[in-house]
């Protein structure tokens, strides 16, 4: 039969939270968004908004409730950087015509992402970073309460990243519900509410990024030696990886000082920063 890709995930995206979701490659992460975007069906379970089915709402409601932000938006077209954010005021439209309520989003979302300067611009002109903003700019003039982003940080400089990242905090504050696969745990650690991690297509942990972001855990499901120690700056999690060692062995692990047993594969994990929220597995 065909393998999983995902399996055992239950969990609930509320208003007023941005839920990062890490794990490596293949864990499952982008077929998760996938499900919840309601782009793909799965074999077993739902995807509830309100109590509702995902999959019986049309295209047009479905874009009223979710925005989506994929790894990658190709257009081969010469929309310019305007035209493209304006794509995301099109479930809002009577009669196709942009009003000037709809000209005023657009215009908010590019000073947002700091795309205004590049309105004329066309798209496929811009660098990879460029359009990666511009893309994040038409996903918020859609004004779906649901955020969907796929690694949005994934092509952006240290600086956007960051403000990325603050926009979707500030968001999720005014009430959106917010999920977001990251690749980078300290960005995780820093703006998310809660964290989803995956790891072997399933549900390792779910929790406050101080309960999820442990030793034990992040070097089992990433399989390399990791400590986190609490940021400088504040009260957060700092994730580090050891570069020197490429595995996490019970004696490496006993030799560094850590509390507790090694990480074993496929066994439960051992938080030595605070109790770990328990996943619903069903």
């Amino acid at each position: 039969g065909e393998a999983r890709l995902l399996a055992a995930v239950s969990f609930g995206l509320f208003p007023g939270e941005l839920v990062a979701v890490v794990g490596p490659n293949g864990a499952g992460k982008s077929t998760l968004l996938r499900l919840l975007a309601g782009d793909l069906r799965a074999s077993e379970g739902a995807v509830l908004v309100d109590g509702e089915d995902i999959l019986r709402w049309g295209p047009g409601e479905l874009a009223l409730r979710r925005a989506v932000l994929p790894q990658q938006t190709l257009l081969q077209f010469a929309f310019t950087a305007r035209q493209v954010v304006a794509l995301g005021r099109s479930p809002h439209l009577r009669g196709g015509r942009e009003g000037a309520g709809d000209a005023a989003v657009v215009e908010g979302a590019m000073r947002r992402t700091e795309t205004l300067h590049l309105a004329k611009r066309t798209y496929p002109g811009l660098s990879g970073g460029e359009q990666a903003r511009v893309s994040l700019a038409r996903v918020l003039a859609q004004e779906a309460p649901i955020l969907l982003l796929d690694e949005p940080t994934a092509a952006l400089d240290l600086r956007h990243q960051h403000q990325v990242m603050r926009t979707a905090a500030s968001l999720a504050a005014g009430g959106a519900a917010i999920l977001a696969i990251l690749h980078d745990l300290n960005l995780a650690a820093r703006y998310a509410s809660r964290v989803l991690v995956l790891g072997g297509g399933e549900a390792r942990g779910l929790g406050a990024p101080g309960e999820v972001l442990c030793d034990g855990l992040l070097s089992d499901v990433f399989g390399v030696p990791i400590r986190v120690l609490t940021s400088p700056l504040g009260n957060w999690p700092l994730v580090l990886v050891d570069a020197d060692e490429e595995t996490c062995g019970e004696a490496d692990w006993r030799r560094r000082g850590h509390e507790g047993r090694a990480p074993t594969k496929g066994a439960p994990d051992t938080c030595t920063r605070g109790p770990r929220e328990a996943m619903e597995a069903s």
